[in-house]
């Protein structure tokens, strides 16, 4: 739940449902900002003789987080700070540790919601932005379009025609109806996978269906031009399943050469634009940038092609550093760039950690600033 106000200040209400909620969250928190949620607090309670014993209470506080502690083996999310709001069982401006837990809600409230905060909101709660996986699961007549997240598989459409039998000597209904069906599946696919975040859709069936709706798919698409069924042609691979029901998903996905393809799909394409990078920085150093100078000079020159940011550089303690790099990464999307906001806990985003953080592939080359460096370089000797 959303409540924010024109000036971008107000509160978020969130329910952690997976682990990697927990590690969203932690990106999510600031020092400075309120938290609200259920906690458990040891509580003295004298009795009418006199005697004192201490009972665990479980209450909600609302503390102003003053440090927060993530463990990543484990997933769990500590956040320390102080009571500012009156409790029967806690004083105000008392001290207390709230442990988030999953599927136990909390409210966060924050002065002011930057737009990269907001985009891993609508990103961890969309589950479409973590299905960087699709599937088709068909059969003659039948077929599941489903996304496939990290936590759940999805249906998005299913199809299904009547297909005539093939009679002897006229096959002509049978081809017709089987044309219609697959001029469905088709239209689904286009209508419900977003190639942008999906890096892989299986097409999965028993015989040879699966061969003869990807033949005429691209067919289709050369007949009509349609660019991206024929950009995104390499991400279509076709398995066996035993039948086009959404249990037969399971079988394509245990499949090994899935495996392989699908081996953290989001990670692999950071590790692509980090290669990229490295090859722009080896074969043409004007066109790689990194450093947050050197990368906010050619954003000037709107010359970022690619933003390569770690998520780590948006929970720096100091507002006004961190919303500079806010600013960059506004910037770079309305100069029509790409931004990749890496995990530093992925091996691509330590990689990254070592250039700064922030790196840039540019559209052309900007050769003043290496220019520049030299001549004040040159001054100081």
């Amino acid at each position: 739940r959303k409540d924010l106000e024109k000036d971008n200040a107000g509160q978020v209400t969130l329910i952690p449902e997976e682990p990697e909620d927990m590690w969203h969250t932690y990106n999510l928190l600031q020092v400075g900002d309120s938290l609200r949620a259920s906690t458990i607090r040891k509580v003295q309670t004298e009795s009418s003789t006199g005697s004192v014993g201490s009972n665990r209470i479980r209450t909600t506080l609302t503390l102003c987080v003053e440090a927060i502690d993530f463990d990543s083996q484990a997933c769990q999310l500590r956040v320390k700070g102080t009571n500012i709001q009156e409790n029967e069982y806690v004083k105000m401006g008392a001290y207390h540790t709230i442990e988030l837990e999953p599927n136990r809600q909390f409210t966060l409230a924050k002065k002011q919601w930057d737009s990269v905060v907001l985009e891993r909101i609508e990103q961890a709660c969309d589950p479409a932005w973590n299905a960087d996986v699709a599937a088709v699961v068909m059969q003659e007549g039948l077929a599941h379009v489903c996304l496939v997240t990290p936590s759940m598989t999805l249906t998005r459409a299913k199809v299904e025609v009547n297909i005539p039998r093939k009679r002897k000597g006229n096959c002509s209904q049978h081809d017709r109806a089987l044309e219609r069906f697959y001029e469905q599946v088709v239209q689904a696919i286009q209508r419900h996978i977003n190639f942008e975040v999906v890096k892989c859709v299986l097409v999965a069936s028993p015989g040879f269906v699966r061969e003869q709706f990807c033949d005429y798919m691209f067919q289709q698409a050369v007949k009509t031009d349609n660019k991206l069924l024929l950009e995104n042609r390499s991400k279509f691979l076709q398995v066996h399943s035993s039948s086009g029901h959404k249990y037969a998903l399971k079988e394509a996905l245990c499949d090994p050469a899935v495996t392989s393809r699908l081996s953290d799909t989001k990670a692999a394409g950071e590790v692509k634009a980090l290669d990229d990078f490295y090859k722009m920085l080896q074969h043409e150093p004007d066109r790689a940038f990194y450093g947050l100078k050197h990368v906010e000079k050619a954003n000037e020159a709107m010359a970022i092609d690619t933003l390569l940011i770690s998520d780590e550089l948006f929970r720096h303690q100091d507002v006004a550093t961190r919303a500079r790099y806010v600013k960059l990464v506004d910037s770079v999307r309305e100069n029509m760039g790409t931004v990749r906001i890496f995990s530093s806990l992925h091996v691509s985003g330590e990689q990254l950690g070592q250039l700064t953080g922030v790196a840039a592939i540019l559209r052309f080359p900007v050769t003043e600033l290496s220019d520049q460096e030299d001549e004040s370089s040159s001054e100081e000797d």
